[in-house]
């Protein structure tokens, strides 16, 4: 249960930056996951391409790797998910293609990068109101971020164009459409 809660956090004030999300995009997830080849090459395409719009527009690039370490979620990931992702294990650092790229990396230990309070302590610093959110994978982590970020107030785009899923979406854009989330 804990692993796909949504946290609610506290509403965000008055803000004006923007931040790009970089989700998941782990070596263990980006070059073992189950996605094919050509939609990975394309996926990624996109995610640079919104890094180097967000570089150019001075927006900062945060990277949110997951490492389950919370007993519970590493006794399921251990069992349902071959173990992948567990802190400490290989494949946690972020994926070639993407590696030294990101103004601030953070952990996140369950599929909400916001459970900890980390990331909202940053956003705040960075005085963020506009999330666009990247990565792994849609139904899961990327949803359960963009949510946690709409119930705090952030105004959020998904680029749907930048993440990937292995299995269908159509359940989890309508979650995000009908929870303000945009897709782009």
């Amino acid at each position: 249960m804990r692993i796909g809660a949504i946290s609610r956090g506290t509403p965000i004030g008055a803000r004006q930056g923007t931040a790009l999300l970089l989700i998941d995009l782990q070596s263990v997830f980006w070059d073992h996951g189950p996605y094919a080849e050509p939609a990975k090459a394309a996926v990624g395409a996109a995610i640079l391409d919104e890094i180097r719009a967000a570089k150019s527009n001075g927006f900062p690039v945060i990277a949110l790797r997951q490492e389950w370490s919370i007993p519970s979620t590493v006794a399921v990931a251990r069992l349902l998910m071959k173990g992948q992702a567990v802190k400490g294990s290989d494949g946690t650092e972020i994926a070639a293609p993407f590696a030294e790229i990101a103004d601030y990396s953070l952990v996140k230990r369950v599929q909400d990068a916001f459970e900890t309070g980390e990331l909202d302590v940053l956003l705040e610093r960075l005085g963020v109101e506009r999330l666009r959110i990247v990565g792994l994978d849609f139904n899961y982590c990327v949803l359960k971020t963009a949510l946690a970020a709409r119930h705090r107030g952030f105004a959020v785009t998904v680029v749907k164009d930048g993440t990937l899923a292995a299995k269908p979406t159509e359940d989890a854009e309508k979650r995000m459409l009908s929870g303000g989330v945009l897709l782009h």
